[in-house]
């Protein structure tokens, strides 16, 4: 059906008719329960699959009792087959360097070699073969078609081009599109500038990068004297952080740019990493389940919880050879939903995107906080100059939280009175927002340094709050 088989075998010659909403229709529409007779299949062969080619799984699966051949329904790989979690991967890799022994096919195999790309802890490489990168680079293209992007589009890539995912999956399905792939990357000092110029020239109709980088873009853009809706964008699609989801960000990068805003990405372990995306006419994100099986589980038991809850997500390839992913926990927090999607398709859709990580979450006497919450607040304050960063301080005994927000030009100008009516303006939406108090303290326009990647805006400083209240005083004195 559709070329769904496992091991993949894509025609990559193949094109939807260009008047299609669907790039494969019985795939995207057919009824939920009979995906999930399919799913079921795909889950059988790909377990007997890894049991058979990796130890890691055999060892772990032999320790939890449960074999390939008990698998009979979804609930049964719900109940016998366990998560697996990154720093088990990272303990797999060191044991048996560089790739693991979850890798599934001989090395010389490997058409290409990513990772994790911090410069603390143990990288994670993730090797993927040739046959997986066609199959990567397929998906990919499926769901940008899904999102309005046609053969022929240029399609900017504005993300670092290095061991990070997201900017080569990103390429990969332009390519398979049929697009004109503009590559043009991101990081160098000056690049924003030179990026804004390209796409004041080139008209691209679609946009890869992160929602940050996105704001970030358009201001510079605009402090060169540049309208970023002159860059004639009509589609742009994020991945790498909350935000895409976010309404109050989604509709400030669509006003600024005239473009339609779609959310994607799951985790770089799970690429193809856009098997949750949004289409043209469903925000959110769609859980594709016939390219990465979703489920919603409690974390704690790593049940699945019923719709219309929150959990985090689990994610189990259906297509990788290389290195699948069987159960693998990510630590993220989102909600699902089922039901009828605008566009037609019948998967579940996670409408508030990726709220946050669970681990990023903090709580502030008794309230549990989302750095994703406090972005979509301030970007709903007309005078917010796009960025900030976020202190969790004690002073006394009392866990305390400030802000530090940039103003924008006008208000910066306009002098003290201004600056300071528009911090308590902030301050009070906060509260409404999060339900408790935070020390507010209003900066200057572009002084707070952007990122050209995953925004870092949470400082757990305890000594900080100390610091800013002197400031504070000194300022109002």
């Amino acid at each position: 059906m559709e070329q769904w088989s496992f091991p993949p075998k894509y025609d990559d010659s193949y094109m939807p008719p260009p008047d299609s909403r669907y790039w494969f229709t019985a795939r995207e529409t057919m009824p939920a329960g009979e995906r999930e007779g399919h799913i079921l299949k795909r889950l059988q062969e790909i377990c007997a699959y890894a049991y058979e080619n990796a130890g890691f799984y055999r060892t772990r699966w032999d320790e939890a009792g449960f074999h390939p051949s008990q698998l009979k329904s979804l609930e049964d790989f719900e109940a016998r087959v366990p998560v697996i979690r990154k720093a088990e991967i990272r303990a797999s890799q060191e044991n048996h360097t560089p790739f693991g022994d979850y890798l599934c096919i001989p090395q010389d195999e490997i058409y290409h070699i990513h990772g994790t790309s911090g410069t603390t802890g143990t990288p994670t490489a993730f090797a993927i073969g040739r046959d997986d990168w066609r199959s990567i680079a397929n998906a990919h293209a499926r769901i940008m078609w899904a999102m309005g992007m046609r053969p022929g589009d240029i399609i900017c890539v504005a993300a670092i081009f290095s061991l990070y995912m997201g900017s080569w999956g990103a390429l990969a399905g332009a390519e398979r599109l049929g697009a004109k792939a503009f590559p043009f990357g991101a990081g160098a000092t000056g690049m924003s500038a030179r990026c804004a110029q390209w796409l004041n020239t080139l008209k691209p109709a679609g946009f890869y990068g992160t929602p940050t980088y996105a704001l970030h873009l358009a201001q510079t853009a605009i402090d060169n004297g540049l309208n970023p809706r002159d860059f004639g964008l009509r589609y742009m699609f994020f991945s790498g952080e909350p935000g895409a989801s976010i309404p109050s960000v989604r509709d400030k990068i669509q006003e600024l740019y005239g473009a339609k805003v779609f959310d994607s990405g799951s985790m770089a372990e799970m690429t193809p990493w856009m098997h949750v995306g949004g289409s043209f006419e469903t925000s959110g994100m769609l859980c594709w389940q016939d390219i990465v099986y979703t489920e919603v589980c409690d974390p704690k038991t790593h049940v699945r919880v019923p719709y219309g809850s929150r959990g985090t997500p689990v994610y189990t390839h259906l297509e990788r050879t290389s290195q699948p992913m069987i159960r693998m926990e990510s630590g993220d927090l989102t909600l699902w939903q089922d039901g009828p999607n605008p566009c037609g398709r019948t998967y579940p859709r996670l409408p508030l995107g990726i709220i946050g990580r669970i681990d990023d979450m903090f709580t502030i006497r008794g309230e549990n906080v989302y750095p994703s919450e406090i972005d979509a607040a301030l970007n709903q304050l007309p005078s917010y100059g796009g960025e900030h960063r976020i202190l969790i301080t004690r002073e006394g005994s009392m866990d305390e939280i400030a802000v530090t927000l940039e103003a924008d030009t006008s208000v910066w100008q306009s002098g003290p009175q201004s600056i300071a009516a528009f911090q308590g303006v902030a301050a009070t939406h906060l509260h409404k927002i999060l339900g408790l108090r935070a020390v507010v303290e209003i900066v200057a326009p572009n002084s707070i340094e952007r990122t050209d990647f995953k925004a870092r805006r949470v400082i757990d400083d305890r000594d900080v709050l100390r610091e800013m209240r002197a400031r504070l005083e000194e300022h109002n004195s």
